[in-house]
This record gives C-alpha cells, sequence and structure tokens, in this order.
C-alpha cells in the first residue's frame, strides 16, 4: 500500500485529482497552513495544498518574484505559471509571509483564475484577533458560496470538520507509529502520508492511511539507522532530501513543520457554531514564526516533540531568504544547546541538487558528533 501512497504523492496531478476533475467536480488551491480547509471540503470541492515536490526550474517565476525571495515560493510559482497547476479552479491566498504572498499575487496577475480569495489571518493570539479571524473565516464561507453557487451550512460545516479531523487523526497516528525504537514508517513515507492528505478526496486518503497503518502495525520497522533526528524549520515537500537524510543514517522519527506535525497536532471538534471552532482553533494553534509573541509555545512545542520521539538530535532548516524561520531557527539553536540537545542549523537553497552533496557532508559531521556523545 505505501507503494501506491508514495506514487501518488510524487505526483502534482495525481490519478485521484484528474478522477475528481473528470467527474466535473472543482479543486481549491492553498499553500498556508492557516487555511480552513473546511470550508472548501464543506462546500463539496477538494482542498488542495500546493506544493512544489522538489522543483528546482524557476526560470519563468524569476522573472515574476525576484531571487531574493524564498526558492520554495518561486518553485511553487514556476509550476503555477508552467500550466502544472491549470487543473485548479480558483486559489485561496494568506497572508503566511510577504514571500507567499509574493507568489500568489503573481500568480493571479499573471494567470488569473476563476475565483480568487485572500484570508486575513492575524498575527497574535488575543481575544480580538480571534473575534477578527471569525469574520474572516466568516467571509471566507460566503465567497465560495457565491463563487460556486453551493449552501454551506452549519450541519455540512461540522460535517466536513468531522471528516479533516479522522484525517489529522491517522497522521497522528502515523505520527505516534515512528516514537518506537524501531519506527513503523520512514521520514520520507510518513511526508508521502501527510502531502497525500491534501491532494485527495477525503475519503480515498482515509482508505489509503489505514490501509498503510495496518500494513505497517505488526511489520518490522526501521533499523539500522545512526540517529532519531528531528526536523523543524520553514515549509519543506522535499521527498528527495529527506530520503538524502536516511542514506546517511538518520532517520527522521518526528517533526516541526507546517507539511507535517504542525498542521494536525491539535484536534478540531465540531460544535454549535462551527465558524468559531474553526476560527479558534486555526488561530491558537498556529505554531509558525509570523506570529508574534509566541516564541515560547514553539519551542515547548519542539522540546515536547524530542522528549516523546526520543531524538537524538535536530536538524532545524530554512529555504534562503526566509527571513522567519531563519531568524526562528537561531533562536531554537540557543534554547536547544542550552538543553545540551545536539542542533544542526541549516540554510539552503529549496529543490537545488547542486545543495546535496554539501548537506549530506553537513548531515554525515552531524551524525559523526551526536555518535560521539551516545
Amino acid at each position: 500500500m505505501m507503494d501506491e501512497v508514495i506514487r501518488l504523492s510524487e505526483s502534482v496531478e495525481n490519478d485521484c485529482v484528474r478522477e475528481w476533475k473528470d467527474a466535473g467536480k472543482k479543486v481549491l488551491g492553498y499553500a498556508c497552513v492557516a487555511t480552513p480547509v473546511e470550508i472548501i471540503d464543506a462546500a463539496g470541492i477538494l482542498p488542495y495544498r500546493v506544493r512544489a515536490l522538489g522543483n528546482s526550474r524557476t526560470d519563468i517565476a524569476d522573472a515574476h518574484l525576484a531571487r531574493f525571495n524564498c526558492s520554495f515560493c518561486r518553485s511553487c510559482l514556476q509550476l503555477g505559471l508552467d500550466g502544472t497547476y491549470d487543473f485548479l479552479d480558483g486559489m485561496i491566498e494568506t497572508n503566511g509571509c510577504d514571500h507567499l504572498r509574493g507568489m500568489f499575487e503573481n500568480w493571479e496577475y499573471t494567470k488569473p483564475s476563476p475565483f480568487f480569495h485572500y484570508v486575513k489571518v492575524p498575527h497574535q493570539v488575543t481575544e480580538d484577533a480571534v473575534s477578527y479571524f471569525e469574520e474572516e473565516v466568516t467571509l471566507f464561507r460566503e465567497a465560495v458560496q457565491q463563487g460556486f453557487d453551493v449552501e454551506i451550512d452549519d450541519e455540512a460545516l461540522n460535517k466536513a470538520i468531522s471528516r479533516q479531523e479522522a484525517i489529522r487523526e491517522r497522521l497522528r497516528t502515523i505520527y505516534d507509529m515512528r516514537k518506537g525504537e524501531a519506527p513503523a514508517f520512514t521520514g520520507a513515507e510518513s511526508l508521502s502520508l501527510f502531502l497525500l492528505a491534501s491532494a485527495v478526496p477525503p475519503e480515498r486518503y482515509l482508505e489509503l492511511a489505514d490501509a498503510a497503518i495496518e500494513e505497517r502495525r505488526d511489520a518490522p520497522g526501521v533499523t539500522g539507522y545512526r540517529a532519531r533526528l528531528m526536523l523543524a524549520g520553514a515549509a519543506s515537500d522535499e521527498l528527495e532530501l529527506i530520503r538524502e537524510i536516511k542514506d546517511v543514517g538518520g532517520v527522521i522519527v518526528t517533526d516541526a513543520l507546517c507539511y507535517g506535525a504542525r498542521a494536525f497536532y491539535s484536534p478540531i471538534a465540531p460544535s454549535g457554531d462551527p465558524v468559531k471552532a474553526l476560527a479558534a482553533a486555526y488561530l491558537r494553534d498556529l505554531l509558525c514564526p509570523r506570529m508574534y509573541e509566541d516564541y515560547p509555545r514553539r519551542r515547548d512545542f519542539v522540546l515536547g516533540s524530542i522528549e516523546g520521539a526520543a531524538v537524538d538530535g535536530v536538524v532545524l532548516m530554512h529555504n534562503k531568504f526566509c527571513d522567519v524561520h531563519g531568524v526562528d531557527n537561531v533562536q531554537l539553536r540557543l534554547d536547544l544547546e542550552k538543553r545540551d540537545i545536539p542542533v544542526l542549523q541549516l540554510e539552503k537553497e529549496y529543490g537545488s541538487k547542486a545543495d546535496i552533496g554539501r548537506i549530506r557532508t553537513r548531515v554525515q559531521a552531524f551524525l559523526e558528533r551526536i555518535g560521539g556523545r551516545r
């Protein structure tokens, strides 16, 4: 079953998306973990999280978004402009960071989509901010209703919350199965399962995830590794990079990524007022360095994950020019080192195969350092 999961996850427009489109159904693209996908799901539309899957070409994107912007955002923009994402029926922009906004706005300006909506996410978690975000979620709901001529009532929204929570529950189970001495899933397999969760219809994902979980529940796990690693930092969907780390002896047993644990660690329950529930959950649980005065919670999440998965060392990565994670990673490194936790901080270019050799060398040296402590 994992072979099927990996095959589907390594394609932008996978077989399930094509079948969905062939049935005359709509697909809405989004990128930021702060996007309340339940609104899209409740409308009978497939929420699809934009990814670049290690694409290193940015020649078209560079004409619209300068090269001192995050290479992940430029790689996604490249795929938007070269036609790879022409299956999308619209896009949802958020103010996750300035680079992400630049990606969406240049994409929309150059190749206007049938539907485009901007969800404004506050940078603080206060009562006023949560109230403001409730209004934004309501506007998002109304925009989708008007744009696609559908009705999203509270019953439909609560059902969508339940469907998406079932997906999150499977992902939490998969991550829990990596905490043992012989992890049931490799880091790359876990990332494939995560990526697929936002790229196929919910019902199909639950079938695939349940089969993968059952397949691995009593199977021999990953052994023979040199160290148990945690990956934290900027957005990363680079399956090949994760495999390279494993090839040199580092098994990634957990993470603190928005394309990972930060997207599903906290449950969302159906509510009498689903909009209020979504606004509170998405804003209060947004462990992103874009959030002001929230660093202690991000640090504590990393520390808790380290303890829970018996991590030997932490790899903090950020793509070049990613200011928010570049700054946050420095503080995280200092705090982890104070606790005598081995840390490797890496700045890299997204998807650059020319960077792989340097990263392998750095990770190998890091594993040697950890090995000397065990």
